[in-house]
């Protein structure tokens, strides 16, 4: 469930209307439901409850400081990926004690940040790093909790471009290897072994693999106790699906999730963290836009909009559906279009072959679920402006990333010393 819905005809942002909004800040424009938001968190934190347990929110899903600002008031902590998030979270009010530290390639410079902050957990994805944190916890006299990120080999039956728990994807440990190198950390000075991590994938539709890799995971934890390690922690990673396509997509509720998770794991006695971003984030978010022509091809009928692949990447990078519909409510004639932007590049499609109402250059349309992965991987390719980003809270709204001007994007470059 979110926030925005026909009221009086049109589309509204909890209880203003889009067109309002559209008119003041210029489109295309990002807006975030600040009730959405909540009501997410509220969902996923009410499934585990009576359980020991700790929402990290996974911020490169959406790194605006308003909206970590707006989880972090609910008592999220954060899921980073780099020193950039991590001073983010932060600076957003996230506590460093409900922070756990994920990524691939962690350097000497980021680890002894997080470390002068004194965030909850390291989750460790290789030997290699194992040993460069140990060195760096050692040089500055501090100790390093960690967990080792595992990955069962487990397929998460999602786009090969998101999926994240196969032995041939580059995260993590084996799941055979694991018990050997918990073994060489509990001998590393500056190192205290705690929990165990795992991450198969972003937007999972089937219970399933989450459910065949905590088996797994809770197979490890007992053998880790077994060979004299005290795992106090599990940390089961994000990656429950969204609904995109509201007609015939119907995720798992985060109630259902919990419920497996909490009969799968639940006896070991460990704290429970999840890492969610999408789930939080995704339907919190739309992507308004207005047209500027319809033109009809030789066989197709395009809708050309404001909004371009810049703005919005996951059609064009994962052919991702997204929802698409008029904010002005017709249930008059409608056409079947091709919704395209003005980047040139054939790729610079948001959809093929939609049916909406008869619309007119000038029309407001509404992009569906971008709350995730949208204006936080967005960039300025063609010298277009990066879009502004709006929260709504009841009638009320602000701007929470303004639209730079021209010479704001044009003033990064500098021209070598030569060409002065």
């Amino acid at each position: 469930m979110d926030h925005f819905g026909f009221k009086q005809g049109e589309i509204y942002a909890e209880d203003l209307p889009v067109r309002t909004i559209a008119e003041a800040v210029g489109t295309p424009f990002y807006c975030y439901s600040t009730e959405t938001l909540i009501r997410h968190y509220n969902v996923f934190s009410q499934a585990f409850s009576g359980h020991d347990f700790l929402l990290c929110y996974a911020v490169k899903a959406n790194t605006n400081q308003a909206i970590i600002k707006t989880l972090a008031d609910q008592g999220a902590g954060a899921d980073v990926v780099s020193e950039g998030e991590l001073r983010r979270a932060l600076k957003a009010g996230i506590p460093p004690e409900k922070i756990v530290y994920s990524g691939v390639a962690k350097t000497k410079q980021e680890m002894q940040f997080a470390l002068e902050q004194g965030i909850f957990q390291f989750n460790v994805e290789s030997e290699p790093e194992l040993h460069q944190l140990s060195t760096v916890a050692s040089h500055m006299g501090k100790t390093a909790a960690i967990a080792f990120r595992i990955n069962p080999d487990v397929d998460a039956k999602t786009h090969a471009k998101i999926s994240t728990g196969k032995s041939e994807n580059k995260f993590g440990i084996p799941l055979s290897h694991a018990r050997e190198i918990y073994g060489i950390a509990a001998k590393l000075p500056g190192i205290r072994v705690q929990g165990v991590d795992l991450h198969i994938g972003s937007q999972l539709t089937d219970l399933a693999p989450f459910a065949e890799a905590f088996r797994r995971i809770a197979t490890l934890v007992e053998d880790l106790r077994v060979d004299g390690h005290d795992i106090s922690v599990i940390d089961l990673g994000g990656g429950l699906g969204i609904p995109y396509d509201r007609e015939s997509s119907k995720p798992p509720l985060p109630t259902e999730y919990g419920q497996m998770a909490k009969r799968i794991i639940g006896h070991l006695g460990c704290k429970i963290i999840i890492e969610p971003g999408r789930l939080l984030v995704g339907n919190a978010g739309i992507l308004v836009s207005r047209v500027i022509y319809v033109k009809q091809g030789e066989n197709r009928k395009f809708l050309i909009i404001d909004a371009a692949m810049n703005d919005l990447v996951r059609p064009s990078m994962y052919d991702a559906y997204h929802e698409i519909v008029a904010v002005k409510e017709n249930e008059g004639p409608a056409s079947t279009y091709d919704i395209v932007g003005p980047v040139c590049e054939t790729g610079d499609t948001f959809a093929r072959d939609r049916d909406l109402p008869d619309l007119n250059s000038g029309d407001l349309v509404v992009i569906r679920s971008a709350g995730a992965y949208g204006a936080v991987m967005s960039s300025t390719y063609n010298t277009r402006r990066l879009i502004p980003e709006v929260l709504v809270k009841g009638g009320k709204y602000a701007i929470i990333r303004a639209r730079p001007t021209y010479d704001d994007i044009i003033g990064l470059d500098e021209l070598a010393e030569w060409q002065d």
